[in-house]
């Protein structure tokens, strides 16, 4: 493959990855709500939703066992989107103020330093 399509396609594939949909829990659910009643087929319900019909399996099992492990009495549960979304940006908030006090901190002791010398 030459230099020049093996670029396109790697574009072409990151492209595709940063503009994938991406499904909140909530989505998810009705999406597997609506294909257990069965007023429309899998197929139709998948090529609506824009998703293949193997990730509405693997959806389904994974809120089939996450009900039954409910159900059992495991209340361990997996932060959702959300949760996950707000530690991420108060991790960044974190990041940003230890590196400003870093720098802060540095120029103090280049003054002290300076003054000393």
């Amino acid at each position: 493959m030459s230099k020049s399509k093996q670029s396109a396609s790697s574009l072409i594939s990151e492209l595709k990855r940063k503009t994938r949909r991406k499904f909140s829990s909530e989505e998810k659910i009705r999406i597997i709500i609506e294909g257990m009643r069965g007023e429309t087929s899998i197929a139709e319900l998948c090529r609506r939703e824009g998703i293949a019909q193997t990730l509405y399996y693997k959806w389904s099992k994974d809120f089939m066992e996450a009900g039954k492990r409910r159900l059992n009495g495991d209340t361990l549960r997996e932060a959702n989107t959300s949760e996950v979304n707000e530690l991420k940006t108060e991790n960044q908030d974190l990041k940003e103020l230890v590196a400003e006090l870093s720098l802060q901190n540095r120029r103090l002791l280049k003054k002290d330093y300076e003054i000393e010398e």
